[in-house]
C-alpha cells in the first residue's frame, strides 16, 4: 500500500489490477485512515483513470452484499459534489418512474457532499428504506421501487467513512457509488459533475457490463439534466458510446431558474418534492423532475427518445399518478409502524 501511494504521489497511475488491490486493502480494513485520506486526496488532485475506476469498482462489487433480483431494473443516481444545493432530483425522478410501472432500484446514501442525501429525503418523506434482501425484492415486486441503502449492502465501506467525512470534499467514492448498484442495475441515469468524468465513467461502465446508461452534466455544473441551460449527454447503449447535447426546449420544457430548485436541507427538499407531486411546485422544479424521469424511462425502454420520456413523466406528475405512488409508499411505512 505504501509503495503504491508513493507511486501515486509521483504522478504515476495504477493499473486495473493494482487499483483493485488497493481497494481490497480499504474494504478489508488493512489500509489506515491516513492512507485512505492520502489516496483520495491524491486522486482528486490528479484525476482518476478509467483503469483505476474499473479496478476500484470491481473490488467494491466483489465486497458488496449483492441483491439477487429477477427483474429488469433502472437506477437514477448522481455522483454529487456539484455544490449547487438542489433538492433530491434523482430521487424524485425515481418515484415518478416507479409510478409508471418501471422497476427502480434506487441506490443511495446519506449526505456526504450535499445538503440532503437520498436516504435523508426519503426518511423525511416517510418512505421506507428497505433493510433486508427479502424486503427489497418484495418492494420491487409490489411497489416497483426499492431503496438500496448503501451502508446495508456495502458494509466494507465503513473503513472509508471517517476519512471521507474528514476531508469533506468530493472523492473517488462519489463516482464509484453509481457503478456498484447492489442489484446490478444495467440501465441507469447517472448525474455527473463533469463531462470529462462522464466520458470516463461511460468507458468504465462498458467494461463492467452495463447495457444502457445516460451520463448527464448540465452546462451550469448540475449533475442532472438541467432546466436552466443545455446538458451534455454521454450515452452508452449496447457497447456503443455517443456524445450529444440537449436543451430543455428540445425535450418539451421551458428553461427555468436555479433558485426554484435549491434547498437548505432534507426538510425543504421533501417539502418541494411533495409540492411538485401535489401540483403546487414551481415550474422549474416540475420540469427538471420530468426531464430526469424521462431519461430513466428512455433507458428502461419505456419510450423511444428523451422527449417522449419527459412528456410521459410530466403527465404522470400533472395527472396525479406520481402523487398516488408517493402516498402509497408513505402508507406502507405507516402500516409497518402501526
Amino acid at each position: 500500500m505504501k509503495q503504491l501511494l508513493a507511486r501515486c504521489i509521483e504522478g504515476k497511475t495504477l493499473t486495473e489490477a493494482e487499483a483493485e488491490y488497493v481497494m481490497d486493502q480499504i474494504m478489508t480494513g488493512n489500509a489506515t485512515s491516513s492512507q485512505i485520506a492520502s489516496l483520495i486526496s491524491i486522486l482528486r488532485f490528479r484525476g482518476e483513470t478509467v483503469d483505476e475506476i474499473v479496478g476500484f469498482a470491481k473490488s467494491m462489487k466483489n465486497h458488496m452484499k449483492a441483491l439477487n433480483c429477477p427483474f429488469d431494473l433502472v437506477d437514477t443516481c448522481g455522483t454529487g459534489g456539484d455544490g449547487a444545493s438542489t433538492f433530491n432530483i434523482s430521487t424524485a425522478a425515481a418515484l415518478v418512474v416507479s409510478s409508471l410501472k418501471v422497476k427502480v432500484a434506487k441506490h443511495g446514501n446519506r449526505a456526504f457532499s450535499s445538503k440532503s442525501g437520498s436516504a435523508d429525503v426519503l426518511e423525511t418523506l416517510g418512505i421506507n428504506i428497505q433493510t433486508t434482501e427479502e424486503e427489497a425484492i418484495e418492494s420491487l415486486k409490489n411497489d416497483n421501487m426499492t431503496f438500496l441503502f448503501a451502508p446495508m449492502f456495502h458494509s466494507s465501506m465503513k473503513h472509508a467513512v471517517t476519512p471521507r467525512k474528514e476531508v469533506g470534499f468530493r472523492t473517488v467514492f462519489n463516482i464509484l457509488g453509481p457503478l456498484a448498484n447492489p442489484a446490478n442495475a444495467k440501465r441507469q441515469v447517472i448525474g455527473v459533475f463533469s463531462t470529462v468524468y462522464a466520458e470516463k465513467l461511460a468507458y468504465a461502465l462498458e467494461r463492467l457490463g452495463a447495457e444502457h446508461v445516460l451520463l448527464v452534466t448540465g452546462h451550469d455544473g448540475l449533475d442532472e439534466i438541467s432546466i436552466t441551460c443545455p446538458t451534455d449527454v454521454v450515452e452508452l447503449k449496447n457497447g456503443k458510446i455517443t456524445k450529444y447535447t440537449v436543451s430543455p426546449e428540445e425535450l418539451g420544457c421551458e428553461s427555468g431558474n436555479l433558485s426554484e430548485i435549491q434547498v437548505a436541507d432534507s426538510l425543504e427538499s421533501a417539502k418541494l418534492i411533495r409540492d411538485i407531486f401535489s401540483g403546487q411546485g414551481p415550474e422549474s422544479a416540475v420540469n427538471i423532475v420530468a426531464l430526469n424521469a424521462g431519461a430513466a424511462l428512455y433507458v428502461a425502454g419505456k419510450v423511444d427518445n428523451l422527449k417522449d420520456g419527459a412528456l410521459m413523466a410530466k403527465d404522470a406528475i400533472n395527472s396525479g399518478i406520481a402523487l398516488e405512488q408517493l402516498n402509497a409508499l408513505t402508507r406502507k411505512r405507516e402500516e409497518n409502524y402501526a
